[in-house]
C-alpha cells in the first residue's frame, strides 16, 4: 500500500534535485576520466588506458546505486504515492531545460526509478519511455562540439597544421611536415586530383580526439560546394615516443569500422554528447545512434535508444521469434527475429554435462569481454533485465525450449512474456555454416579467406590477453565485411591464467594407442597440439589452416604471447589495412 506524501513530508522537488545531482556527479566523473585520456596518451601509459576503460564500466551503475540508496534512506522513496512520482518527473524535466546532457539524464532517471518502482509503472507517466527534451542544437559552455578551418593564406596544408596544433598535444611530432604531405597526397589520390575550392570550402573537426588503445583519432569532414568528405586520422607514437599521423581514412564505411561494437569503447571528452552523435551521424548515416552512444562509452544511453528502436520495429513488423540457425550451444539459448539483425541470448538453467560452471561465472565472462580490448574480434553484447516481449510473437519451438531449458529465466504476465536476464548482439553467419557453404560451392578463395580470418582472430585475441577456450567453428561468426568474430564467452580465460603445454611422449606404444591420457592435466592446462583433432577434420580446411596458422598448434606461440603480456607489452592493432598506412607509402616511394 502506498503511503501519502503528507504523512512523510516528502518533497517531490527534493527527490528530483537528488536525482539530477546523482546524474551530474556521474557525468563529472565520466568526463574527468575521458579528459585524462589525453595525458595517458601523451605519456604512453598503455596499461593505464586499459585500467581506465575497466574502471569506467562501473561508473554508471555505482552512481545509480548511490542515488537509489539516498532516495530510500532520505525520502522513503519506495513508499511514495503515484501522484508524487508523476510530480517528480515533471519537476525533473524542468531541471533539464538548459542541461547539456538531457538525454543521458533522462536515462539516469529511468535507471533509478526502475530499481524502486514495480514494472507496472514502466510507462511514460512515471519514466521516460519517450524523450521529453530535444537534443538539437545544444551549445556547450566551455567547449565547441566541432571547430571549423578554412584554407586561406596557408592553403590546405596550413589548415591541416592548424587542426593538429589545436589539439595541444605536449609530445612533439617526429616529422609533421612529412605527415601533412602524406595526408595531402592521399586526399588527392582518393579524389583523382584536388577539386576546385568552392566559396563555402571548410574543414569541420570534432573538438576532442577519440582515444582508444594506443591511438588518438581526429574525426571530421571537409565541405566543398554540395559535397561532404568524411575523414579520420589516427595519431600514434613511433619507437622514439614521438607522434606521427599513421594514415587518413576517407571512405565512410572504413570510418564506420572504427565504431564497430567488436572494438573497445572510445574515450572522448564531450560536454554535449548529442552534438558529437549528430556530427558522427552526418558522416556515418547508416550507423544507428544507439551504437554511436555505446562506442562513446555511454552504454546505458545506447541501450535505451536501442530498445526504443526495437519496440518501434516490433510495432511495425509481424514475424515471429525463432531459434537462431546453427548448432545449439550447451550454455546459452539463442533466438532471433528474422526481420531484425540481432540475436537474443539467455543463460540456460541447466548446462551441458561437459560445462563445469554456473550462471554467475557466465555473467562474469560476459562482463570480462566488456572490460578488455576486443581488438575487432569479439562481439559486444547489450545486457538487459526484465524485458517485456509480446507473447504472441514467439513461435512454439522457442516457447518449448524456454520451458524445457530456462524455466526460471522468464515469466508470463497476461499477453506479455518477461525475460529476466538477456544478452543481445549483432547477428552474424556462424562460421561453420559459412565454411560448409564455401566448400559446397567450391569457393576456394572464400574458404581460404574465412580460415585465414579465423586464425587471425585467435591470434589477435591471444595478443590482447584473451584465450577463447572453446575454439570450435560454431562459436565464431562472419560479419557482412567478411571479418571473423568470436561470440561464445562461457569458456574464455585471460592468457596469463593459462598453462600452455606440449604433450609429453608416451612411455610405450601400448599406452599411446590406448586412448587414455597418460599425463597429469590441471584445470587450466592447454595442449595446442590437440586443436587439430577437433578443428581440422576436413582435408581441405586442414591444408589451408596449416598454410597460414600452423604455429597456433605449437605451445611456443602461446607461451611467447604470454611472456609479452607479462612484460607489459601492448600490441598495436590497426582497424584498417596495413597497406593504407603512410609508413608503407614511404617504403614504396623509397623502393
Amino acid at each position: 500500500m502506498k503511503i501519502s506524501v503528507g504523512l512523510y513530508g516528502t518533497s517531490a522537488h527534493q527527490i528530483a534535485l537528488a536525482m539530477i545531482q546523482g546524474f551530474n556527479k556521474h557525468y563529472t566523473l565520466f568526463r574527468q576520466s575521458s579528459r585524462e585520456a589525453k595525458s595517458r596518451f601523451e605519456q604512453s601509459d598503455w596499461q593505464g588506458v586499459h585500467k581506465a576503460v575497466r574502471e569506467r564500466i562501473r561508473f554508471y551503475d555505482d552512481r545509480v546505486d548511490e542515488c537509489v540508496e539516498r532516495l530510500r534512506d532520505d525520502y522513503d522513496a519506495q513508499h511514495i504515492d503515484d501522484s508524487t512520482w508523476q510530480q517528480v518527473k515533471l519537476l525533473y524535466i524542468g531541471l533539464l531545460l538548459n542541461h547539456k546532457q538531457p538525454e543521458l539524464a533522462e536515462t539516469f532517471f529511468n535507471s533509478v526509478t526502475t530499481k524502486i518502482l514495480h514494472r507496472n509503472y514502466f510507462h511514460n507517466d512515471f519514466i521516460f519511455v519517450r524523450p521529453s527534451i530535444s537534443t538539437e542544437n545544444i551549445e556547450g559552455d566551455d567547449s565547441q562540439t566541432y571547430r571549423s578551418y578554412y584554407a586561406k593564406e596557408n592553403g590546405l596544408r596550413g589548415a591541416i597544421h592548424s587542426i593538429i596544433a589545436d589539439f595541444g598535444w605536449l609530445r612533439p611530432f617526429a616529422d609533421l611536415e612529412r605527415d601533412v604531405d602524406h595526408v595531402y597526397e592521399s586526399v588527392s589520390r582518393h579524389l583523382n586530383a584536388m577539386p576546385r575550392r568552392e566559396v563555402n570550402f571548410q574543414i569541420q573537426v570534432l573538438g576532442s580526439p577519440f582515444y582508444r588503445n594506443k591511438a588518438a583519432y581526429i574525426i571530421g569532414k571537409a565541405i566543398n560546394g554540395a559535397n561532404e568528405y568524411p575523414f579520420a586520422i589516427p595519431v600514434l607514437h613511433d619507437e622514439e615516443d614521438k607522434l606521427y599521423l599513421d594514415t587518413i581514412l576517407l571512405d565512410g564505411w572504413r570510418i564506420g569500422l572504427l565504431f564497430s561494437l567488436s572494438r573497445a569503447y572510445f574515450m572522448v571528452d564531450m560536454e554535449v554528447p548529442s552534438g558529437y552523435v549528430q556530427f558522427l551521424r552526418s558522416i556515418l548515416p547508416a550507423k544507428p545512434r544507439s551504437e554511436l552512444y555505446i562506442m562513446l562509452g555511454l552504454g546505458k544511453q545506447g541501450k535505451t535508444m536501442f530498445f526504443r528502436d526495437f519496440i518501434y520495429h516490433l510495432h511495425h513488423s509481424e514475424d515471429q521469434f525463432i531459434m537462431a540457425p546453427g548448432i545449439r550451444g550447451m550454455v546459452m539459448l539463442v533466438f532471433t527475429l528474422p526481420s531484425y539483425p540481432y540475436v537474443f541470448k539467455i543463460i540456460k538453467d541447466v548446462f551441458g554435462a561437459s560445462k563445469n560452471m554456473d550462471r554467475a561465472t557466465v555473467k562474469r565472462k560476459f562482463m570480462m569481454v566488456k572490460q578488455v580490448d576486443r581488438v575487432g574480434r569479439m562481439a559486444d553484447t547489450l545486457e538487459f533485465s526484465n524485458v517485456l516481449f509480446p507473447r504472441k510473437r514467439f513461435d512454439d519451438e522457442v516457447m518449448a525450449e524456454l520451458e524445457k531449458l530456462a524455466p526460471s529465466c522468464y515469466e508470463i504476465d497476461g499477453d506479455q512474456l518477461i525475460i529476466k536476464h538477456l544478452y543481445i548482439e549483432r547477428r552474424m553467419e556462424p562460421l561453420n555454416i559459412h565454411l560448409d557453404r564455401m566448400e559446397r560451392s567450391n569457393n576456394i578463395e572464400g574458404l581460404e579467406h574465412a580460415i585465414r580470418e579465423y586464425g587471425s582472430a585467435i591470434r589477435e585475441m591471444a595478443q590482447a590477453n584473451i584465450f577463447p577456450g572453446d575454439m570450435l567453428w560454431k562459436n565464431f561468426g562472419v560479419t557482412r565485411y567478411g571479418r571473423v568474430v568470436f561470440y561464445d564467452y562461457d569458456e574464455i580465460e585471460y592468457m596469463t591464467d593459462c598453462n600452455f603445454r606440449k604433450i609429453p611422449p608416451a612411455p610405450d606404444f601400448e599406452t599411446e594407442m590406448s586412448g587414455e591420457v597418460w599425463y597429469p592435466v590441471a584445470r587450466n592446462d592447454i595442449f595446442p597440439e590437440e586443436f587439430a583433432t577437433f578443428l581440422l577434420a576436413s582435408p581441405q580446411v586442414r591444408k589451408v589452416f596449416l598454410k597460414h596458422h600452423k604455429d597456433l598448434l605449437d605451445p611456443k606461440f602461446w607461451q611467447d604471447a604470454q611472456q609479452k603480456i607479462r612484460d607489459g607489452h601492448v600490441e598495436d592493432f590497426f582497424p584498417y589495412p596495413q597497406e593504407l598506412r603512410f609508413v608503407n607509402t614511404s617504403k614504396q616511394l623509397n623502393e
